[in-house]
């Protein structure tokens, strides 16, 4: 870094709440991804960043600066419009599974770069190791040519591709600068931009299972996103979806990959298809295929009642070397070695159920993980066998759970206890999925 744009300075700066020039921050990104700032001073900057914020603009120059730090993947010759979708994490979080391959079979080209399990939340990329032989380690010709000929690719981020956001992650997560939405933001649209998105659509959750609790925080965000996204000259449109229960009737690697299956066959839980229908229309229409949310909707139903999304899943699959017989032979069979029903204890309706609760059980069974170099069991995990609003009678099984060592199943189990609520009438109010639809 140069003599006038010392790191020091540009801490201050942000200390004493004066917005940053793009030339400090690019100086400042560049410099820390080399190597010539310390992990210290970066973290005094992200204190900085988190406490007094960033406007819009200088949001817009760090997620430049962070694209700007490593390869950018280079899909300008496919021709057709290359838009991807993020959500901000929950607890069955099944939907990018089922909604890449819905949104390639209608058109669209998808270059899904994902994430892995930490905390309470599921990851992506755990749920892909499940399926037997398929690789998310995909170079960036392997990356191209899967995008081009089927339609889209579910990989890890290379070491090549952001390399400072991996850098300021590590970094966020043990400087207690994790909820920082201008740092939030910056690392979700760096990522997405240089994999070659043109377009995003983000799935922001919000309730006690989501990183963002309350409505507020999660439109601070979704607001964050967009307006990023525009100072980028990309389309970012933002929904925010209820992450108060869990979603769908699984968590856990493999089961979540089975309910994606059920799901591609239209035969997925009503609640995970909502979501997913509402994400892919507006998919569809930041990348100019269809022009109303009415029409957009029809789109992806058509693909996923005609099969053309399930076909086209399975082309993923193959292409990433998994195999697809081996798959689906497994399904409703290969579970982890331990199992028990949690009973209701009383009769009347399920009233609530936690989802962050259910999402920390699912970590103790051995499904997620606390620390990033924690190893994940593909088949252990939690099965819903009734939703809220439900009729339930005094033992009658509510979850059956799975984890391949018994103490593992017996701490988790015993953690599920805490994850639901009763009451004695039904719940008047139905839960609402979508609560906001951000579009700029």
């Amino acid at each position: 870094m140069c003599e006038t744009l010392r790191a020091v300075d540009i801490i201050a700066a942000k200390r004493d709440s004066k917005p940053l020039s793009r030339e400090q921050i690019q100086g400042f990104i560049r410099g820390y991804a080399a190597g010539d700032i310390p992990d210290y001073q970066a973290a005094a900057l992200c204190m900085a960043i988190l406490l007094n914020g960033m406007n819009a603009e200088e949001t817009g120059h760090l997620t430049r600066a962070m694209i700007d730090s490593g390869e950018v993947i280079n899909l300008a010759k496919i021709a057709a419009p290359l838009v991807d979708k993020h959500s901000t994490g929950g607890v069955g979080d099944k939907i990018s599974l089922v909604l890449a391959p819905m949104a390639a079979a209608c058109g669209l080209k998808v270059p899904m770069m994902s994430g892995r399990a930490l905390g309470h939340t599921g990851g992506t990329l755990d749920k892909l190791d499940s399926i037997p032989g398929y690789s998310t380690a995909l170079s960036p010709a392997s990356f191209r040519d899967g995008i081009e000929k089927i339609g889209f690719v579910m990989s890890g981020q290379s070491e090549e591709v952001v390399p400072a956001d991996r850098k300021l992650y590590a970094l966020r997560d043990v400087s207690a600068t994790v909820e920082s939405i201008p740092l939030i933001t910056a690392s979700i649209l760096s990522k997405k931009f240089a994999e070659g998105a043109q377009a995003l659509v983000m799935d922001v959750k919000c309730g006690q299972g989501a990183f963002m609790k309350t409505e507020e925080e999660a439109r601070a965000l979704a607001l964050s996103l967009v307006d990023t996204g525009k100072s980028l000259d990309r389309r970012v449109v933002a929904v925010l979806t209820d992450m108060t229960e869990p979603l769908g009737l699984t968590v856990g690697n493999f089961l979540e990959v089975e309910e994606s299956i059920a799901c591609l066959q239209d035969e997925g839980p009503a609640d995970v298809m909502e979501i997913t229908y509402r994400l892919g229309a507006w998919m569809l229409i930041v990348g100019g295929l269809e022009k109303n949310l009415q029409l957009a909707e029809e789109r992806c139903r058509r693909v996923i009642e005609n099969g053309s999304a399930f076909e086209t899943f399975k082309a993923n699959v193959e292409f990433q070397g998994g195999d697809f017989s081996e798959l689906m032979a497994r399904r409703g069979k290969a579970r982890a070695k331990y199992s028990k029903e949690l009973l209701a204890p009383q009769s009347g309706y399920l009233s609530g159920i936690n989802a962050f609760e259910v999402g920390m059980a699912a970590v103790a069974l051995g499904v997620g993980r606390d620390l990033a170099e924690d190893d994940v069991e593909d088949l252990a995990g939690i099965e819903l066998l009734r939703k809220t609003g439900d009729k339930i009678e005094r033992g009658q099984p509510l979850m059956r759970v799975w984890a391949e060592e018994k103490s593992k199943l017996d701490i988790g189990f015993s953690k599920l206890h805490e994850t639901l609520n009763f009451a004695p009438e039904k719940p008047v109010e139905p839960q609402r999925l979508i609560l906001e639809e951000i579009t700029g």
